[in-house]
């Protein structure tokens, strides 16, 4: 989708920045991805039409694999493609924080800085505050960390990881916009423990708004404009967004491939204008629930819609 007006602007010249998509554990038929489904999936990605190979980047959200304590076969998948990482640890659920920094640590003596140069930072959870929300508790989110533990967590990856070659790489927390924009302090111990905060935001769940299309940019940017009021002098990377080609109606927000493609012709281009790094949600999903959203932006390997900027 070109850009017109206020967005034309801002979109010349673009700034560097990392521009990918989430990756979960499981594949589309939910199986656990190996290093092959990886591969795929990070090659479709760079080779999208229509956007001159900007994908890049893949967000993780665990560096194990499966159920074991081995790395990640993403990780040997983005070391084949030269795709960069934003690598996750998992920590709802009494999770055990060791085991992924060791699995990290054994990525960095197998492939060395074939890996350590491609890792754009680490994220310490995912969501993990906004579960023990009334929000999150009311959606049935599962369990979640306090702040406070968020921070304890981000500190234990850091001294877990000093002294290696990952030692001063951006490390922080994603949550949703909301959780960091609360303006009580609540949110004050990860703040102060993260190199950068992970954003995600999604008007077209935002159904007490209103999330027509139509204001989803400007939902968009409002919601990231308060996570900018409490995120001190922290730098804001949005780590997920998107807008469902199909799926039920949210609110006033309506799923369908032109409002898709409007939002990520508003919205992506306007942060990849902006310099911001950003992962989208994302490349593939499922299309067989009708009750489910479906956020990729292809499917079978092609684009679903228009992904120039």
């Amino acid at each position: 989708m070109k850009t017109t007006g206020v967005l034309a602007t801002l979109a010349a010249p673009a700034l560097a920045a990392y521009k990918g998509f989430n990756y979960g554990a499981l594949d589309l038929s939910g199986a656990t991805r190996n290093q092959a489904s990886f591969e795929t999936e990070f090659n479709v990605a760079k080779n999208l039409a229509g956007t001159n190979g900007a994908f890049t980047s893949a967000r993780l959200y665990t560096s194990l694999q499966g159920t074991s304590t081995a790395p990640i076969e993403a990780i040997a998948a983005a070391v084949n493609t030269e795709t960069s990482l934003l690598l996750g640890i998992w920590i709802s659920g009494n999770p055990n924080v060791d085991n992924e920094v060791n699995a990290i640590k054994a990525a960095i003596d197998a492939h060395g800085s074939a890996f350590t140069d491609l890792v754009a930072g680490i994220s310490v959870g995912n969501e993990d505050v906004y579960r023990i929300t009334d929000l999150g508790i009311a959606s049935n989110a599962g369990p979640g960390v306090t702040p406070q533990g968020v921070a304890d967590y981000v500190n234990q990856v850091r001294s877990g990881l000093a002294g290696t070659a990952l030692e001063g790489k951006p490390i922080g927390h994603v949550d949703t916009y909301n959780t960091f924009s609360n303006s009580s302090g609540w949110m004050a111990p990860v703040i102060e423990a993260v190199d950068f905060i992970g954003m995600n935001g999604f008007p077209y769940f935002e159904d007490t708004k209103p999330n027509g299309i139509e204001n989803g940019n400007a939902t968009f940017w409002g919601d990231y404009d308060a996570v900018v009021g409490q995120a001190g002098d922290k730098e804001i990377w949005v780590t997920e967004t998107g807008w469902p080609s199909s799926g039920p109606q949210s609110g006033a927000a309506t799923p369908s491939v032109a409002n898709a493609e409007t939002y990520f012709g508003e919205v992506y281009c306007s942060l990849v204008a902006r310099g911001i790094n950003v992962w989208w949600y994302t490349l593939e999903d499922s299309t067989a629930d009708a009750s489910v959203p479906s956020f990729g932006v292809a499917e079978g390997g092609s684009p679903k819609y228009d992904l120039s900027c």
